[in-house]
């Protein structure tokens, strides 16, 4: 959408920064309420466009401490990282406003012009897909994603190009282009058209008028706080319980031969998630007790401490609450480990919290797709996601409850409110069911090991891993 301003909707500026100040603390005071939202600004556009002068002249008119700037240089997209992951961290807490200069769209049109080899028209044209649908999973956990394209013609480049400072030449190098190059100008130019349908373009011709547009865009963003929608419009369809988490197995299995298996398994479990070039996120669900605390034990045994990040996933923090529901397990994969493996996981979202009411049903319904999306951007960045459900009887439950109270050094890991969700037995298979149905993908598909014994469960989940990694 191209803006332009008449002279009758420029504003006086001090009415215009009472009115951002305002709307700032508006925002500000969202925190913690049904209607709390973030700000994100991407800002691109032509160099000299002025869109450095546009943000600094917002932070004039605003109070600057609650308006965060982050400028990075624009970068060829890393094979082994989805594209937003370098952005995770910047992504605003609701209450807060962030300005990126630096986005995932300057690092697309980097890549797509300076690379040896570049980005095809229908791989440059999924990068954008994805970009809006990780936008539009922003937006959804109020984040409000605000882009604006600063543009500029080619004959104003140039003579802003003539009349510029040498001093100031090193700031000016946005993409890496030789902005008197018209060839590459009006290459830019097609690139960016091919994204910017839904950006808000601002013409830069008049520098006043630029300045009064963008900080009327951010004005009409910060005012716009509605509540968050606490009921769904239609009717949620439950899925099927596999018969296997009805009835699990419980097979005996030879202790001598069981160690005899587990020595071998774990050893080229170790072998082949070194040998593997790509990254492995290994994920345990299941019920209080199935297994999951012994079964990556097993796993990590022949590997060095090194090589490997646990997680042992909780409620979530405070602050974590305000960002969006995965932003704790992007920066949780902002490590060089090839191998990461979550005790507990994303999942929480649509087991535990939709149970136990801490999601509303818009949040946890939505998720299945959130997830699918974040696991499918890991795989397409030569991410391998191994998923397990570990499922046992509710009696063997009860038995390995009792088991964990009477060993010493047992018993911290049971809690009375592992005893009070066994009430919600029930609930937790069919929330399991629906999680199968919706999020077992080709990307990265569910292991479910249904037993009562420990070994066999254990020696399953190596084999399982193997068959994945196509190593076994």
């Amino acid at each position: 959408m191209s803006l332009e301003l008449t002279q009758n909707q420029i504003v006086d500026e001090d009415q215009l920064s009472l009115n951002l100040i305002e709307a700032q603390y508006l925002l500000k005071n969202t925190r913690d309420q049904k209607n709390a939202k973030s700000v994100m600004i991407l800002v691109n556009g032509i160099e000299l466009a002025g869109k450095g002068e546009a943000v600094k002249q917002l932070r004039e008119w605003v109070d600057p401490r609650y308006l965060g700037v982050k400028a990075d240089i624009p970068k060829i997209f890393n094979p082994q990282q989805p594209f937003w992951q370098a952005y995770a961290n910047a992504i605003p807490a609701t209450g807060q406003m962030m300005v990126m200069f630096g986005n995932w769209y300057s690092d697309l049109l980097v890549t797509a012009m300076h690379v040896s080899k570049p980005l095809d028209e229908t791989e440059y044209d999924r990068y954008v897909e994805d970009m809006r649908a990780f936008e539009q999973d922003l937006k959804n956990n109020h984040v409000d994603v605000i882009k604006v394209w600063f543009d500029l013609s080619w004959k104003s480049l140039q003579k802003r190009l003539d009349n510029l400072d040498p001093s100031e030449v090193h700031w000016h190098k946005l993409h890496g282009l030789d902005w008197r190059s018209k060839k590459q100008y009006d290459n830019l130019q097609k690139l960016r058209q091919r994204f910017t349908d839904d950006w808000q373009i601002i013409n830069c011709e008049d520098e006043q008028q630029r300045d009064q547009q963008f900080a009327q865009l951010i004005l009409t963003a910060l005012k716009d706080c509605p509540e968050h929608l606490s009921k769904t419009r239609t009717k949620w369809k439950q899925a099927a319980i596999p018969e296997s988490l009805l009835q699990p197995e419980h097979t005996s299995l030879n202790h001598e031969d069981y160690k005899k298996a587990l020595k071998k398994l774990s050893r080229k479990v170790a072998k082949a998630l070194r040998c593997d070039e790509r990254r492995t996120i290994i994920v345990f669900e299941g019920m209080d007790a199935a297994g999951k605390g012994g079964a990556i034990k097993r796993i990590v045994k022949n590997l060095d401490p090194r090589e490997y990040d646990i997680h042992t996933i909780s409620a979530p923090e405070k602050y974590e609450l305000r960002r969006p529901y995965l932003w704790r397990f992007w920066n949780k994969l902002q490590t060089d480990e090839d191998i990461t493996i979550f005790d507990r996981s994303w999942y929480g979202r649509v087991l535990v919290e939709r149970l136990e009411g801490f999601a509303s049903p818009p949040e946890w319904q939505r998720a299945y797709d959130e997830i699918n999306r974040f696991e499918r951007d890991l795989v397409q960045n030569q991410t391998l996601v191994i998923k397990f459900w570990l499922a046992i009887s509710q009696d063997e439950q009860a038995a390995r409850f009792k088991a964990r109270e009477e060993t010493p050094h047992k018993r911290f890991k049971i809690t009375p409110d592992d005893w009070r969700n066994r009430e919600k037995w029930d609930g937790y298979l069919q929330a399991a069911a629906d999680m199968f149905e919706r999020t077992n993908t080709s990307n990265a598909p569910w292991h479910i090991v249904a037993t009562n014994n420990k070994y066999t469960a254990r020696l399953e989940i190596l084999r399982a891993i193997l068959k994945q990694l196509n190593a076994d």
